[in-house]
């Protein structure tokens, strides 16, 4: 298959340090003494990601969406956020091939991996292609008016043999610490923790494994080298000798340094696609998207903490909130992993899952991660959807297709109403703009936001303006060969602004 060069802008949903002042002064010009400002949010002026290597297989087709919300303006300050000549940038660049022992092995981006180009303006997605298995993990920043909200996605299509599926994931943000449900050492299954340092310093991650019985034993006590600008994929079986496992918990940390890691899965039957990382340790869990024509839903809860969790499940639905037949709780001991299949589960209405403490008083933290199929027997196709946190200001998610994108929306305790715009088309197209109100304890499904005379992909964001708390994913769906393949993104909080302390002038300390 021909491979195209990568020719991508980049992006990121990840919050860098920004830094600022503001002068409060008197109508004269001095200062005006005993007064300041209340803090203030501005837009966050350098944002980094990381773009885990797309696909092992020759026949993988990949497309890299990049996207800036239009809307607020950063990069005021003087030259902050800006290259030399005062430019805003979003740059990728290829990442080193690298070991599971953390050597580079020699290896080197391929030589079709050029520079990717920049995006000039916030408001349009940008889309590069790439083929094939010699595509590069991607590292990269963005800064100034293009930093704020920016999301990049991966989106893979395998049309044939054992991993063939749909694969979706956004880029993440580096971190130090990651949690991944729902992972497996398997037989059927064959997954790779990868790991990608974005920075110019090298890391240092632990992996730990966590089974229904509590830990595994690693094999790798002094932690996983993961040089500067590089990536390193680790298969799970490999890091310990204890009898396979269907459900393990991955906690990724770093001794030193930041990466970037998400859990590649192929299943001999069943596909593959990516699992992202749940969100934060809560009491209460969301995980949202479930699609209406889900032919299995595995549930895999992990609680942390030195305290077992006693879980009421819910279901959201369009008519409001149930109980699982059968699946009504769920207990999770400190320290294991727990799993519970919720067979039936959708009967057909796209769906979330609601996760809570049975004694309210006594929440104990836990993270979580379904597994869906989609599809019968060896039309079957495998997605995965992690526990999400609510959207506090916006969210976006980048690829979204005519006719294959549904974006899910659900209020857990009371009424929201939402802002929800499609950009303009990677081709063309003109963005629409419309509010929906989602009532509490349901999940709304939507499909029908589209910009007027799309031609290409579009992004779709997601403001909340009123209301309860909301949570949100989108699911992208490409059925080939009668394979009903698709991908599902819960969507994250960009957190494209930080607060900034005002500060006024004090003379007194030229004293």
């Amino acid at each position: 298959m021909k491979r195209t060069t990568l020719s991508l802008i980049a992006g990121a949903t990840a919050l860098a340090a920004v830094t600022g002042f503001a002068a409060l002064t008197a109508p004269d010009g001095t200062a005006a003494p005993g007064t300041t400002k209340a803090t203030t949010r501005l837009p966050v002026e350098r944002v980094g990601l990381a773009c885990p290597v797309p696909s092992s297989s020759e026949v993988a087709e990949t497309v890299y969406t990049s996207y800036t919300p239009a809307g607020a303006e950063a990069g005021k300050g003087a030259g902050a956020g800006k290259d030399g000549a005062g430019r805003s940038t979003a740059l990728l660049r290829p990442a080193a091939g690298a070991t599971a022992d953390g050597g580079t092995g020699g290896k080197k981006p391929p030589a079709t991996a050029k520079a990717p180009a920049t995006v000039t303006a916030p408001g349009k997605p940008v889309t590069a292609k790439a083929d094939g298995a010699a595509v590069p993990a991607l590292t990269g920043s963005a800064t100034g008016a293009l930093a704020s909200g920016w999301t990049v996605q991966q989106t893979t299509v395998v049309p044939a043999g054992g991993p063939r599926g749909l694969l979706g994931l956004t880029c993440g943000a580096p971190d130090t610490d990651f949690w991944f449900p729902a992972a497996s050492t398997a037989q059927a299954r064959h997954d790779y923790v990868h790991l990608t340092n974005p920075d110019d310093t090298a890391a240092v991650a632990d992996i730990e494994l966590y089974g229904p019985e509590g830990v595994l034993k690693s094999q790798f006590t002094e932690g996983i080298p993961v040089p500067a600008h590089s990536t390193v994929p680790v298969l799970l079986p490999t890091l310990t000798q204890e009898a396979a496992q269907r459900d393990v918990t991955v906690h990724v940390t770093t001794r030193s340094g930041r990466v970037g890691a998400a859990v590649g899965v192929a299943d001999d039957k069943l596909g593959s696609d990516w699992i992202s990382a749940s969100a934060d340790p809560s009491g209460s869990v969301v995980l949202p998207g479930i699609p209406a024509d889900a032919t299995s839903v595995r549930l895999v809860v992990f609680a942390p903490g030195e305290d077992d969790a006693d879980l009421k499940v819910k279901l959201s639905t369009a008519s409001g909130a149930i109980v699982p037949a059968g699946a009504d709780t769920l207990h999770v001991k400190s320290g294991m992993t727990a799993s519970i299949d919720l067979p039936d589960l959708t009967r057909g209405s796209a769906a979330s899952l609601f996760l809570a403490p049975e004694d309210p008083k006594r929440p104990v933290p836990v993270v979580a991660a379904l597994q869906v199929v989609r599809g019968k027997g060896d039309k079957s196709e495998i997605a995965f959807i992690p526990a999400a946190g609510a959207i506090s200001a916006r969210a976006t998610a980048a690829d979204n297709r005519a006719g294959a994108s549904t974006l899910s929306l659900t209020a857990p305790e009371a009424d929201a109403q939402v802002r929800i715009t499609a950009s303009a088309g990677s081709e063309a197209g003109t963005p629409v703009t419309k509010t929906v109100t989602v009532k509490a304890g349901t999940t709304a499904a939507l499909t029908d936001i589209v910009p007027q005379g799309l031609k290409g992909s579009y992004a779709l964001t997601v403001e909340p303006v009123s209301g309860g708390k909301v949570y949100a994913a989108r699911t992208l769906a490409a059925p080939q060969d009668g394979i009903p393949m698709f991908t599902v993104q819960a969507l994250a909080d960009d957190r494209g602004t930080v607060e900034v302390p005002s500060a006024h002038q004090d003379l007194g300390l030229l004293d």
